[in-house]
């Protein structure tokens, strides 16, 4: 199992630690670093920024949002970074949110899986050069009855193919996922639910194209604090995971929601968004049962984090993205340390 740095958003007033984080775990030998992006921030600048004062550390986005951009014009920002980043680039894409992508980029949010799905295709023809022609629901190029014609990426990439990652949570986008990705990019995994939550339906998309999860990467972010008292370190937690769990996305539509009654928290699920929409953000967080937060983070002494590692090499992940705690550089640079000191107390390096 390889260790990744996830930097969030870039813009929070911490992009100068971003950037020494970045570079510290290129020195440490981290295998990527990933950016987000959300209506703040564009991965792309943040990622390019990244590649260029960084050696060997790969650069990924989780993720760049398809309802951003066009199709084409991703495949074009991959090959550009790929080829800037000398073959250390990783395309992470995702759908976003209903919120997001009808309020911010004005697109509507519907039948995402066959959006992707087209996004893809198109993403994977534009970046091998091919002549580009398409004829889908959501997308046809070229236009029909106008001067467009096809034609082909002028930028060489690095590598014949981009790794390519989607984000996803749902059983369906999970099991879309493994059918048409190189890679997942999950968030609140829990080695003791890996099967139900996320392993099966991955199993499942790749049965589809004769393939199992051999070669597949499985990229959770999992926060990461260090310290003896556990449950004050978990509660540190809790805001960020009544965001999700409750905030994030309507009370018809939360994929986080979902994800947490699908892991047995049914009854804490429904009080968290019931507080959070009301606006008792405070009553949200303190519904957070402590099991949820400890299953789905780094948590206590460098030995019960390796431990915790251990459990997730075994649960199928083959990259664990940190996302350190701390509001300090220090302090995150000392969980990166940590973190490749866990790993090799694991036995995982």
């Amino acid at each position: 199992m390889k260790l990744g740095i996830n930097l969030g958003y870039w813009g929070a007033g911490m992009d100068a630690d971003n950037l020494a984080v970045a570079r510290e775990a290129d020195k440490l030998g981290y295998s990527v670093c990933w950016a987000a992006e959300a209506y703040g921030s564009d991965a792309p600048t943040v990622l390019s920024w990244v590649a260029a004062q960084t050696e060997r550390i790969d650069v990924g986005s989780a993720i760049f949002q398809i309802p951003a951009r066009t199709p084409a014009m991703t495949a074009m920002t991959a090959a550009t970074l790929d080829s800037l980043s000398g073959g250390r680039f990783r395309l992470g894409l995702g759908v976003s949110g209903p919120q997001v992508s009808e309020g911010w980029y004005g697109v509507k949010f519907d039948k995402p899986l066959a959006r992707t799905r087209e996004y893809v295709e198109i993403v994977r023809k534009a970046m091998s050069r091919e002549r580009l022609t398409h004829e889908g629901a959501h997308w046809t190029l070229p236009l029909p009855g106008g001067p467009g014609k096809p034609i082909k990426l002028t930028v060489h990439p690095v590598r014949e193919r981009i790794p390519l990652y989607i984000a996803a949570i749902g059983p369906k986008n999970l099991e879309q996922t493994g059918e048409i990705a190189d890679g997942a990019l999950v968030i609140f995994f829990a080695p003791e639910h890996a099967e139900e939550t996320t392993l099966g339906s991955l199993r499942a998309g790749r049965a589809k194209v004769g393939k199992d999860l051999e070669g597949f990467d499985l990229v959770p972010t999992v926060p990461l604090a260090l310290g003896e008292d556990v449950g004050a370190l978990a509660d540190q937690f809790r805001p960020y995971t009544a965001l999700y769990v409750g905030g994030m996305g309507s009370a018809k539509q939360n994929f986080y929601n979902q994800l947490a009654r699908r892991m047995g928290y049914e009854k804490e699920a429904a009080e968290i968004q019931e507080k959070y929409l009301a606006g008792d953000k405070e009553g949200a967080a303190a519904a957070v049962p402590h099991e949820l937060i400890d299953s789905t983070t780094l948590l206590g002494p460098v030995e019960r984090v390796a431990d915790r590692m251990q459990a997730y090499a075994e649960a199928g992940v083959t990259t664990l993205s940190l996302s350190p705690a701390g509001f300090t550089l220090e302090e995150r640079v000392a969980g990166l340390r940590a973190g490749v000191a866990a790993l090799e107390r694991a036995g995982l390096a």
